[in-house]
């Protein structure tokens, strides 16, 4: 992994929002417009794009535009590692206390993340997550079938109380999604874990989109057969939970 941006000219932000892409070349601009559009004078913000191993001109495109965008950064993952380790070298190299996700593809429309950013201050130190839950999705009706399958039996296990784990657009506090366990597809059991934490979620309704141009490049959880041990395995943590101690230093 290389962090392409200098921290010298990038000013400090309270808010970072993480888009991981893959062979996005054509999506970068118009949606980097867009959530400079939603957040500008509303928020002191960075824009991290995790570039998880493109072999189109994604990486170019993010040049030219961090030439135009000091608060814009870039990291890039030498080989593709998936959506989950993308969205997790976004965090870890994030320097504000709230961030925010979306999809790189422009399904994921950004003007519905104010409403996310609120709810997580407005929601104070109980609150880890605001999740986006979608409507109106643009998907074949297959898989939205597989979708609304694979949600049924998720919440059935894990019952954390979502309909909708797979919407990109969600907002955290950065300290809460460093306290999950890694591992590949954890970015699809973020409310199951946080709440294992001992946090509530906010939900959000937003507006699913069409993408603005090309192909899906990550698999989707509505795979149902894809997540099976990863559903089990949350489950298994959930089990294993233990209150945590209160603490008191003595000096």
């Amino acid at each position: 992994m290389t962090d392409r941006s200098i921290s010298s000219v990038v000013p400090a932000a309270d808010v970072s929002i993480v888009v991981p892409v893959r062979n996005e070349e054509n999506n970068i601009s118009p949606l980097i417009a867009e959530i400079a559009a939603a957040l500008d004078s509303r928020w002191n913000y960075e824009i991290i794009y995790v570039n998880d191993g493109s072999t189109d001109s994604t990486p170019a495109r993010l040049a030219t535009e961090m030439n135009a965008r000091k608060n814009l950064r870039r990291i890039d993952h030498a080989k593709s590692s998936g959506q989950s380790a993308a969205v997790r070298s976004g965090v870890r190299a994030a320097r504000g206390a709230i961030v925010a996700t979306l999809d790189g593809d422009g399904q994921n429309n950004p003007a519905f993340l104010p409403d996310l950013i609120s709810a997580i201050e407005k929601g104070g130190n109980g609150v880890g997550l605001a999740a986006g839950q979608r409507v109106g999705r643009k998907d074949t009706g297959f898989k939205k079938f597989q979708s609304r399958a694979a949600n049924g039996i998720r919440n059935m296990i894990l019952h954390d109380g979502t309909r909708d784990t797979g919407c990109g657009l969600k907002a955290f506090r950065r300290d809460v999604f460093l306290m999950m366990p890694y591992f590949d597809g954890l970015h699809r059991f973020l409310p199951a874990l946080v709440r294992r934490e001992g946090y509530d979620i906010a939900y959000v309704d937003v507006i699913d989109r069409p993408r603005h141009s090309g192909v899906s490049n990550y698999g989707f959880f509505d795979r149902l057969w894809i997540g099976i041990m990863d559903l089990f395995g949350v489950w298994w943590l959930i089990r294993r939970k233990k209150p945590t101690p209160a603490a008191t230093e003595v000096k």
